[in-house]
């Protein structure tokens, strides 16, 4: 178990530094003007919004585990926790800066300008409040098309095998 645990803080640590010289490596292909634009287009469409929740989210998982396992330190604990996220929380630039790279490596610097321009603008503004209800208003339509597309095709194809096809029973009839 010992030897188990040694082993998979080992990988651990590997997986960390290959991570992170690699992305050193991967900021290295970018220019300030590509990482510049790649952060307004991402602040533009909100790309790492959902992101805010990853660390208070990790805070409460650990807090209800260890407050299972030692009941008696609930107080403790929470203040423990919540200390060691908030001393965490400003880790999370590194997530922007990756997210900053991947965007710059993905898309040209005028790409990511009209990108943050239109997401910006008054219409872009409204498709990123509105697109997911028009979104969903689109899938309920689809689904009732379909039902209606697939109740059609099953009566239509049923009634033109029936002119064609001859039943076993009237087949045996002399």
């Amino acid at each position: 178990m010992i030897s188990f645990a040694r082993h998979g803080r080992v990988l651990a640590a590997a997986l960390v530094l290959t991570t992170a010289l690699s992305a050193g490596a991967r900021a290295q292909d970018v220019t300030d003007e590509q990482l510049k634009a790649a952060r307004a287009a991402i602040a533009a469409i909100g790309a790492t919004n959902n992101f805010d929740n990853i660390l208070p989210n990790l805070a409460e998982r650990l807090k209800t585990s260890l407050i299972q396992s030692s009941p008696n330190y609930e107080s403790l604990i929470n203040k423990t926790v919540d200390e060691k996220a908030i001393a965490l929380a400003a880790r999370r630039a590194d997530l922007e800066r990756e997210a900053a790279t991947i965007y710059a490596k993905t898309f040209s610097v005028d790409e990511l300008n009209a990108i943050a321009t239109f997401y910006n603008s008054a219409a872009g503004k409204k498709l990123l409040n509105d697109g997911p209800i028009a979104t969903r208003e689109m899938l309920k339509a689809a689904d009732i098309w379909a039902a209606g597309v697939s109740r059609d095709l099953q009566t239509e194809t049923s009634k033109a095998l029936d002119k064609t096809l001859t039943p076993p029973a009237a087949a045996a009839k002399p």
